[in-house]
């Protein structure tokens, strides 16, 4: 099946590796990547980024795989609670730069499609975490409000 907005058909990015159990050569113990995965947090860094500086700066290939937990999930075991999750405010950010991008070069059509692509992403995004629980019901995407947020 053809992906939705664009006119390729498959993925092609770096795949997780078969095994789900943890490498021999992983040193950090349980209890001190999740003592880095909290101090991270507090630093102001979403799981996301948690997770990449584990890769790339401490060679944590995957946290699951060692702890057992997700980052998010140890995040939240801790009491640290993002407001809305990372994906989403990743797009309303794209969405509130591409709106400052128009409002500049108000006869870019090809942004001004990219613009409503992403936003209809965001509608999406919110309707499965509404049915999810994790929004609450009576939120929805407002283009003003979004730049409010993201800043």
């Amino acid at each position: 099946m053809a992906r939705m907005h664009t006119r390729k058909r498959g993925k092609s990015k770096s795949k997780k590796p078969v095994g789900k159990s943890a490498p021999g050569w992983v040193e950090h113990p349980k209890e001190e990547i999740e003592e880095i995965v909290v101090k991270l947090s507090k630093e102001g860094h979403n799981s996301t980024e948690v997770g990449s500086i584990l890769k790339n700066k401490h060679g944590i290939p995957s946290v699951k795989a060692i702890s057992g937990k997700r980052v998010r999930k140890i995040m939240n075991e801790k009491g640290i609670k993002t407001e809305y999750p990372d994906d989403l405010l990743a797009l309303i950010k794209k969405a509130v730069n591409l709106r400052d991008h128009m409002k500049a070069n108000h006869k870019d059509l090809i942004n001004k499609n990219a613009l409503i692509r992403i936003e209809s992403k965001i509608r999406r995004l919110v309707v499965y975490y509404k049915s999810k629980g994790v929004l609450d019901s009576k939120w929805f995407y407002n283009p003003d409000e979004a730049a409010l947020l993201v800043k």
